[in-house]
């Protein structure tokens, strides 16, 4: 396991926190964060009680949570760290089907859903990812829910609003609806990453959003009756 001496102290570290029954799993799920120079394991948790525990005196930026603990149900536990730390980054690890589970982990608080069996070449993206904002979820879980969105009476908002965006704001929310995370946006408009959360920021502000699970999900459901 990498020390923090090991890394840049320039750099910004986001502490990482994983709940998992396994030993085998902790561990490994742990040993591929600790060797990103920008991603510390901040603690290890079996239980749902351990892991509100160590939000208390760990806390950390991320949580990596599987659905199925000893003690409770990983749901319950999404709910209970989101309400003691709302601005916690969440990303569920779980064996589990993701059509029959990540949409009720989202509902929970959840910024991701990935399944354990992808873990290994993806978790990394999807804490980076999450940590940015947006939702990670695998492709066939993106189409689902879009396809979803088609039949859903959104929130009534005024078209007109998007009037009110610059011509880059514009693009950004276009390919947001597309479900371009902000690093396929940023390659795409050949920008940085920072300009596109930028952007991010101000869409939210002009749109009236407050979160960025809320403004993906208008973006989505926008493009969608554009289609």
């Amino acid at each position: 396991m990498s020390t923090s001496s090991e890394r840049d102290p320039g750099h910004n570290v986001t502490r990482v926190l994983v709940v998992d029954d396994h030993p085998i799993v902790r561990r490994g799920m742990s040993q591929l964060i600790e060797d990103q120079v920008d991603l510390e394991v901040c603690g290890e948790a079996e239980s749902a009680t351990a892991a509100i525990e160590m939000m208390r005196t760990r806390r950390p930026d991320v949580a990596i949570v599987d659905l199925s603990l000893s003690d409770a149900a990983g749901v319950g536990l999404i709910r209970d760290m989101r309400n003691w730390n709302p601005h916690l980054a969440v990303l569920v690890l779980s064996m589990h089907d993701e059509v029959l589970h990540a949409e009720r982990a989202l509902r929970a608080g959840a910024s991701g859903y990935i399944m354990k069996h992808q873990a290994t070449d993806r978790i990394i993206d999807a804490i980076h990812q999450v940590l940015r904002g947006e939702i990670y979820l695998s492709d066939r879980m993106k189409e689902r829910l879009l396809h979803r969105l088609v039949g859903e009476q959104e929130k009534a908002r005024p078209t007109s609003a998007l009037a009110a965006l610059s011509d880059r704001e514009l693009e950004v929310f276009q390919l947001l609806g597309r479900g371009a995370s902000t690093r396929e946006i940023a390659s795409r408009l050949c920008l940085s990453i920072k300009t596109i959360e930028t952007h991010r920021d101000h869409i939210k502000a002009k749109l009236n959003l407050e979160s960025g699970r809320e403004l993906l999900r208008f973006a989505m459901s926008w493009y969608m009756e554009q289609a």
